[in-house]
């Protein structure tokens, strides 16, 4: 026939296009003629072979996307009918491919190109390579079908010897792409098509295999689930029929844990957690010790509020209008809360309340002497933010795992403090008061403040591990308040993860606003006694604030407070007052008796401590805020004492120094300064700080020894209502100190109206309230011939002559 023509001969056909399909020779495919382009290529097909011998000749040509292919395949015609859907249909069969040329004429619609037959013989005989590729494709088709269960398709396939039409085959292949069957249509070579198909066939396998294998590790899990829960209902079956034999009742819901955990709100990983120790536990046997040891934890972990958060105020003038109604003065801390709800409320409205998987808690530590309000002020910024409050007490924790929990392996273990705070508060985001954490100890069982160091890291704690628990719980949406009365008791690293806030005591007005308004109330009613039974008088509160308590504080103001009432509730049940009544100032001697602290100017001349040369008032700041510090100095007699320095009152080794300096600062400038230091080398020279049972430490009373032991060479007093702080150089130069708020707070509550402070100090003044600086006379001073000019008083007849003071 012509279609059998040689490989040269060129053909003229009509064009037979296959939108995304592509046929190949060998195969036979069906057509629709309802297609207007396979119905001209036939029809135009058909007219021309009523000139030409032998069956109605195509190009049947792929078109991807609107392109031709750039070769084609002769396809003949071999039958015109209906196809099976009953629409008009044609079945052509693939005889060879064909190499397209340009375009030409023909009748009918269809489009005419003239084209070239390709040469497709394999070499003859076949090289031992193709014969072994021959037999691998063969091998890999068979077990295709074998697959599928077309059994009838493997003997054809079998059967077939011919390389080219053997690689053509593969047409049929539905799991083929289109650019694939391109691939093989354009690969004239027959042994390069093959190696082609059986790469692709080869490919297809091993994706089926690992489809398979995949599908099969399914079908086992859910047949291994399917089991599981079968075996467990017939477990409860048998428990429940054992229940019954026994007579026992029937066990609540409650009992189930793992219906428990699956009804509980759980993050993921707790979830999985608790399941994995329910397995364990279904798996456990009564008598084993495990089983209670799993439970405990289920009832830890279920227990916890891990989803649970409380709404924040963010009502920031009522917030702030909170803080300044339970808290009178303390103003940084309360400015410090606002600036937090203020960011909060920002953040809040942005969308950023999570942001990298943290939330925006707060660490702060209040650090400041006993009685100022810092435990109370944390149950004022939980009432403000509208949060829970929790309290933890620090004081007297030795044990490491108080803080980390315990191991589970331990008899009576327990989760940590931080976890047993967040489970009482019933809320993820609690404000968590830290007491006293100066006083956490360490010993053999290792040391509680390391462990809080993640505790109190906001880059940390949001995935915070307990010991016992281990899941991670999110504590960065917690507010921690630390306390502490002494600074440098808390370790460095954990004070850096904290922002410091500083509570330095009351002045006496506070004082008195916060025994009116708070303190009076409260006792009162401790009392037993009706607001308008007992008043005080705003002097008898001012006596009982600067005379009969001496603090930073007003625990021991309150205390009197709860005295003086207790005394006149007894003397109205003795019938001995008539209630009500007013406490003035003149009562107070009668009811509480003398007051304690009377001011050094108030004194006798006779009697202060400055009334002799070598006493001089400095200023120092211990555990319990500010106080008045007084040194005194002494010359041995020539003919008994010892030369030499000594030292007395439990001083520590920088206070020694300072002695040191203070002495070594005369002897060198004695001459300078008119002063007889030739007894200074004979005489032993004695420095005294009476309250000898209490520890003191520190360089700023290096120029009140300086100024002690000047008094004591020149004759001259030091005047009572001048107190002095600062550092003291070998040049005599002052330097700064820490402390200067609480120091001059010390000072207004002691009566002194005149405080020395180095130069470098002047900055911290802005921390001191107006009211105590429009009180005081405070002088900044760079050198100590400044500070003996301030507090030396005139040389008087007889004495020793006033001290020169360095221009």
């Amino acid at each position: 026939m012509a279609a059998e023509s040689a490989p040269s001969t060129p053909l003229t056909l009509p064009v037979l296009p296959l939108d995304d399909e592509v046929v190949l020779p060998g195969m036979v495919v069906p057509l629709d003629l309802n297609d207007n382009d396979v119905r001209a290529a036939v029809e135009a097909a058909q007219a021309a072979a009523r000139s030409e011998p032998g069956k109605p000749r195509v190009l049947l040509v792929p078109r991807i996307d609107g392109a031709y292919a750039s070769t084609g395949v002769l396809g003949t015609v071999e039958q015109v009918g209906r196809l099976a859907d009953g629409d008009p249909g044609a079945l052509i069969r693939g005889r060879g491919r064909v190499k397209i040329g340009a375009g030409t004429t023909g009748p009918g619609a269809a489009l005419w190109v003239e084209g070239t037959r390709i040469d497709e013989s394999a070499p003859d005989p076949l090289p031992g390579h193709v014969t072994e590729l021959v037999k691998e494709y063969k091998a890999l088709a068979t077990a295709w079908l074998r697959k599928r269960g077309a059994w009838q398709v493997v003997d054809r396939v079998q059967a077939i010897e011919d390389v080219s039409a053997l690689a053509d085959n593969s047409g049929y292949s539905p799991f083929l792409t289109t650019v694939q069957k391109v691939e093989l249509l354009e690969t004239a070579d027959p042994v390069a098509r093959l190696k082609a198909a059986t790469r692709q066939l080869r490919d297809h396998l091993a994706e089926q295999d690992v489809a398979e294998t995949i599908a099969k590790d399914v079908q086992e899990g859910v047949d291994k689930q399917q089991r599981e829960f079968l075996l467990r209902r017939q477990l409860d079956a048998v428990r429940k029929e054992l229940r019954d034999l026994n007579g026992e009742e029937q066990g609540e819901e409650s009992d189930d844990y793992r219906a428990r955990v699956e009804a509980a709100d759980l993050p993921e990983k707790v979830r999985e957690a608790a399941l994995k120790e329910v397995d364990k536990l279904e798996r456990s046997s009564d008598q084993s010790p495990e089983g209670s040891w799993i439970r405990t934890w289920l009832d830890t972990v279920l227990e916890l509020p891990w989803n649970e958060r409380t709404e924040d105020v963010y009502d920031i003038r009522g917030a702030k209008a909170i803080l300044d109604a339970e808290h009178a003065g303390l103003d940084d801390v309360k400015e410090r809360i606002t600036e937090y709800l203020a960011v909060r409320k920002r953040r809040s409205d942005r969308g950023l309340g999570v942001v990298g998987g943290r939330r925006g808690g707060a660490v702060l530590a209040l650090v400041g002497p006993p009685g100022v309000g810092k435990t109370s002020l944390g149950e004022s910024v939980a009432h403000a933010m509208g949060r829970k409050f929790v309290r933890v007490a620090l004081g007297g924790v030795r044990d490491e795992a108080e803080i980390r929990g315990h191991r589970r392996t331990y008899v009576g273990a327990l989760p940590g403090r931080i976890v047993r705070a967040i489970k009482e508060a019933g809320a993820m985001n609690p404000v968590v008061l830290l007491d006293e954490i100066d006083k956490v100890g360490s010993d053999f069982r290792g040391d509680p403040a390391a462990a809080l160091l993640e505790v109190l890291d906001p880059a940390q704690n949001h995935t915070f591990r307990d010991h016992y628990l281990e899941v991670e719980l999110d504590l960065s949406d917690v507010v921690f308040l630390a306390t502490a009365n002494v600074l440098e008791a808390i370790p460095e690293a954990l004070l850096d993860r904290m922002e410091l806030v500083r509570l330095d005591g009351y002045t006496e007005d506070e004082k008195v606003v916060i025994a009116r308004d708070h303190l009076l109330p409260r006792q009162l009613e401790r009392a037993g006694l009706a607001k308008d039974e007992v008043t005080l008088d705003e002097s008898a509160l001012r006596k009982l604030a600067g005379e009969y308590t001496r603090e930073a504080g007003v625990r021991t103001l309150e205390r009197s407070i709860a005295r003086l009432l207790r005394k006149i509730a007894a003397q109205h049940e003795l019938a001995e007052r008539k209630l009500p009544f007013t406490v003035r100032e003149e009562h107070l001697r009668d009811l509480i008796g003398r007051p304690h602290h009377v001011p050094e100017s108030a004194q006798d001349p006779a009697e202060r401590r400055t009334a002799v040369p070598g006493v001089a008032t400095g200023l120092a700041v211990t555990g319990a805020g500010g106080d008045v510090l007084f040194v005194e100095a002494s010359l041995a007699d020539p003919e008994t004492g010892a030369a030499g320095l000594t030292l007395t009152g439990q001083l520590g080794d920088v206070m020694k120094e300072s002695a040191q300096i203070a002495l070594s600062f005369l002897r060198s400038h004695g001459a300078e300064l008119e002063l007889p230091v030739a007894d200074l080398k004979d005489r032993g020279v004695h420095i005294h700080f009476p309250a000898g049972a209490v520890p003191k430490d520190g360089p700023s009373a290096g120029v009140t020894m300086t100024t002690a032991l000047a008094s004591l060479l020149s004759g001259r007093l030091v005047r009572t209502d001048v107190a002095m702080t600062g550092e003291v150089s070998l040049t005599g130069r002052v330097l700064p100190i820490g402390g200067v708020k609480q120091k001059l707070l010390a000072a207004h509550r002691a009566g002194v109206t005149t405080v020395v402070i180095p130069k470098r100090n002047e900055a911290d003044l802005d921390d001191v309230p107006a009211e105590v600086l429009d009180k005081l006379d405070v002088h900044a001073v760079t050198d100590v011939r400044q500070v003996l000019e301030l507090a030396l008083s005139p040389a008087t007849n007889g004495a020793a002559p006033e001290v020169p003071v360095a221009a």
